[in-house]
């Protein structure tokens, strides 16, 4: 058994087909498949399932798959340990970034780490807080970005930045509101995300209080909710980066949130607690720096960087 086999097992769990783990590995799909029948018969044992339709670890297949894992990741750590021990910025960087962050984050993220690191392999996958966590425990990925609060056994949570929650209001109700107070909920019809919204660290009476509002309804996306306001009047609650993203006539329906109300979310930086590669991570976070408003980011990171 060598590293190879267990990485083309993981790829083969991965992507769930022959073909396009084959496509991935950089090699023809009947290499691959001897491969897996090879390993299959020296350990005795069926790891997947095959159909004409489906690729699908057996028990015993996906108990191996998770250990090869964990070999394959250990393996790599020590490539690691001697890049960090010479000071090199190179290799592969797998990122996770929840839905709720990558709008804001990725497209100017992208632009200035790839003109500025070159050299590493970077890729990047829109994951839920939950499969970024498994992702991270099982190698698939190095790092996250997510909201913060997040943090399971075996992972680090790294505060990156905290941003205000801001009121979206439509025409109508801008006009006839130049300050926004929640106890406005009231009067108005609110529009909210799916749960996104209502943060642990937030405490927003919007959220905690659904019933005393004529009513309330649940989009997907901060630019559905937007879109619904200017079309049906109410207000919805918007990331202080999504502030960009606005029109100037947009721009003019916005307003802070008053009162003794925590109208923020945290977000951090998720990695494996045994993780070694700080020059690395610091890659993304001096990024980070290059567009995001100084203010917003966490004080500690902005002046000393990642120290593991």
């Amino acid at each position: 058994m060598t590293l190879q086999q267990l990485r083309y097992l993981i790829s083969i769990d991965r992507h769930r087909s022959f073909a396009r783990a084959a496509e991935a590995l950089g090699i023809t799909q009947p290499t691959l498949s001897a491969m897996l029948l090879k390993l299959e018969e020296e350990l005795d044992v069926r790891i997947f399932e095959r159909t004409n339709r489906s690729v699908e670890p057996t028990a015993a297949g996906a108990r191996i798959i998770r250990q090869a894992e964990r070999a394959v990741a250990e393996a790599e750590r020590i490539a690691e340990l001697v890049a960090e021990q010479k000071g090199e910025v190179a290799g592969a960087l797998s990122l996770a970034v929840a839905p709720t962050v990558a709008p804001y984050l990725l497209p100017q993220f992208i632009e200035h780490y790839v003109r500025e690191y070159p050299q590493v392999d970077l890729s990047i996958r829109e994951l839920k807080a939950g499969d970024m966590l498994d992702a991270l425990q099982r190698g698939q990925a190095d790092a996250g970005i997510a909201l913060a609060g997040n943090g399971r056994p075996g992972t680090l949570e790294i505060p990156l930045y905290t941003e205000r929650f801001l009121v979206y209001l439509s025409e109508s109700c801008s006009r006839r509101h130049a300050r926004f107070r929640p106890e406005m909920l009231e009067h108005e019809q609110m529009w909210i995300m799916q749960e996104a919204q209502c943060l642990r660290e937030s405490a927003f009476s919007f959220c905690k209080a659904r019933g005393r509002g004529r009513r309330i309804y649940e989009a997907g996306s901060i630019e559905t909710l937007i879109r619904i306001v200017d079309r049906n009047g109410g207000y919805t609650i918007i990331p202080e980066m999504h502030l960009p993203l606005l029109t100037a006539q947009q721009l003019a329906n916005v307003r802070p949130i008053e009162g003794d109300y925590l109208s923020q979310r945290r977000i951090a930086l998720y990695l494996r607690d045994d993780c070694i590669r700080e020059r690395m991570l610091n890659t993304v976070t001096d990024t980070l720096l290059r567009f995001m408003p100084r203010t917003m980011m966490e004080e500690r990171i902005a002046r000393f960087g990642i120290r593991l």
